[in-house]
């Protein structure tokens, strides 16, 4: 069966997105003098852009993946907020699954740049964790949603929306609808919280830090990967892991080995939100009956085309039937 085929079994199904999401800003220049005031270099703007980020973004990759998905999460009562809403209903993704906190802000990243070069970002947000209340009606709305879908996604970001016993609550749910539960771990929240998802899709760095394996230089971490993988997958319980590894591709675990799935991106702009569209379509695949290796090539077409865009990205299928066609 061709790689491109297996596009088609995950066409309109359901995932479910939980996870913390926030607005992405780009404030884009050129530098051509350094301040008076500071030794700092001025940009002169010609570009404003507002963008779906954090979960929002894997959100909007399935959705262009041919997917549906349906998105948990909490905003404040703001302008950022607002303007959020508005973004997804451009992307066309459904907002009605959005909880308000008016007790904290909604997540904005400020990034300034010059061309392809970040010269500062700026982030507005708080990472306390939900008050009690609003952390329960998220866990009603997973239960009330769940029957629905194909797979869940919880995108971690650390920005306050999981707790342990929230996310052990929404991996329990999940079990009793029997759905997949697909992870995007975040280095600072510590592996016991994910125990009891199926798979999990954290980056070399982030495998490093949650496997609690000593590596001197990342650089040099290929001899461990097998360690790592092996660590990782008994901390969590899981039958599965996948390590992405950047111009390394992936590599992939199971119980009895690893494999190594290669990159596709002919170049680089901006890795920014690779692992949301390498998730999205690990989900809709996976959960699809889709091989885990097949899944993983998918996801690193898919990762391969955003790379190419800067911030933020999606990739469509067109752009992906093309990719694979290119491999062919």
């Amino acid at each position: 069966m061709s790689l491109w085929s297996e596009v088609q079994k995950f066409q309109n199904k359901k995932i479910l997105v939980i996870g913390d999401i926030g607005l992405d800003e780009y404030v884009n220049g050129s530098v051509k003098r350094i301040s008076p005031e500071a030794p700092v270099p001025v940009v002169e703007v010609n570009k404003e852009e507002q963008r779906l980020g954090l979960a929002t973004n894997v959100a909007q990759n399935i959705q262009s993946l041919g997917g549906i998905p349906l998105l948990i999460s909490v905003i404040g009562n703001d302008f950022s907020g607002d303007r959020l809403r508005s973004l997804l209903k451009h992307a066309q993704v459904s907002d009605e699954h959005l909880l308000v906190d008016s007790s904290r802000p909604t997540t904005r990243k400020l990034r300034v740049m010059s061309e392809h070069h970040h010269v500062v970002r700026v982030d507005f947000e708080t990472k306390n964790f939900l008050p009690a209340e609003i952390e329960s009606k998220v866990i009603q709305k997973a239960e009330e949603l769940m029957p629905q879908v194909q797979a869940v996604v919880l995108q971690d970001y650390a920005k306050g929306l999981f707790s342990e016993i929230g996310i052990q609550k929404m991996i329990a749910i999940a079990k009793k609808y029997q759905k997949k539960i697909i992870v995007d771990p975040h280095r600072s929240t510590p592996i016991k919280y994910y125990r009891g998802a199926d798979l999990m899709t954290p980056n070399a760095e982030e495998a490093i830090l949650l496997s609690g394996i000593a590596v001197d230089d990342l650089r040099q971490v290929s001899e461990t990967y097998e360690e790592v993988g092996t660590a990782l997958m008994k901390a969590i319980g899981s039958q599965q892991m996948i390590v992405t590894r950047g111009k390394d591709g992936m590599s992939i675990f199971d119980q009895k080995a690893s494999e190594r799935v290669p990159t596709f991106a002919r170049e680089v702009f901006d890795v920014t939100g690779a692992g949301d569209t390498v998730i999205s379509a690990v989900a809709l695949a996976w959960s699809s009956g889709v091989s885990l290796k097949n899944s993983a090539l998918l996801a690193n077409h898919a990762a391969g085309i955003v790379v190419r865009k800067i911030g933020c990205a999606t990739c469509d299928l067109k752009e992906l039937k093309a990719s694979i066609e290119e491999q062919q």
